[in-house]
């Protein structure tokens, strides 16, 4: 099997599809990593070959198909500052990653390239411009292009990410197509109410939202309660939350 175990699909798997593409921003995706296995929800993971060099460049940590699980775990233990080791459990190598899945990014012919894959829809985070064009014009020119592409014509949830500013004419006319195909187009904006004192607070706002886009249950934030200053009450002097 290409880049994944025997039994991907079988057992009643149904895996969220994760696609991570050469935008910045990949403490976004460690996040909604760490979200979806703390909810107990299965992943299958594709990063595309430009995103492995925003990673290491980001991170200084590599991504490498023979040693993909070990890379995982490492990138996945630091936080958004770049504290190596931020996230214990992940750091420890106590966190179970059994639930992940890796199809590298050229596998044309991996699991998630099928619509009768049984997957539960993709997140993309972060989106780059290259890859809303790609998806949005049904180029699928990897398997990051290709799973989305297939959780549309499915009418699967497809939450697209995307990292950039200021936002030019044809990708605001990607994102509207993607809009119209039944996508949500969720721009990585964190707020503020939330009373962020950390970088990770910001961070995690944002993997949030793409959660809560895929109807998955998470704590990575504090949810407006209707009540002003809430935020900076509730979070003053405390450290950021660990999801």
């Amino acid at each position: 099997m290409s880049g994944c175990e025997v039994g991907v699909g079988v057992g009643g798997r149904r895996p969220w599809v994760v696609g991570v593409s050469g935008a910045s921003g990949t403490p976004y995706a460690a996040a909604v990593l760490r979200g979806l296995l703390h909810a107990g929800e299965a992943v299958d993971l594709v990063i595309s070959r430009a995103a492995r060099l925003t990673l290491l460049d980001e991170t200084g940590e590599p991504f490498r198909d023979a040693h993909w699980r070990e890379d995982l775990g490492r990138w996945l233990a630091r936080g958004a500052d770049g504290s190596p080791g931020f996230f214990a459990d992940y750091a420890s190598g106590t966190a179970d990653l059994s639930a992940v899945h890796h199809w590298p990014a050229g596998d044309l012919a991996a699991g998630p390239s099928s619509g009768s894959y049984p997957a539960k829809g993709m997140l993309i985070v972060p989106a780059s411009t290259a890859c809303v064009a790609g998806v949005a014009l049904g180029l699928s020119k990897d398997l990051l292009q290709r799973a989305a592409s297939v959780t549309l014509k499915e009418r699967r949830p497809l939450v697209v990410a995307v990292r950039e500013t200021p936002l030019g004419g044809r990708t605001l006319r990607h994102l509207v197509a993607l809009d119209d195909a039944g996508a949500v187009v969720l721009p990585a904006s964190p707020a503020f109410y939330a009373g962020a004192a950390h970088i990770q607070d910001l961070v995690d706002f944002v993997a949030g939202r793409a959660l809560d886009a895929a109807g998955v249950p998470h704590k990575l934030y504090r949810r407006w309660r209707g009540e002003l200053g809430g935020g900076r009450a509730d979070t003053q002097g405390t450290p950021p939350p660990m999801p």
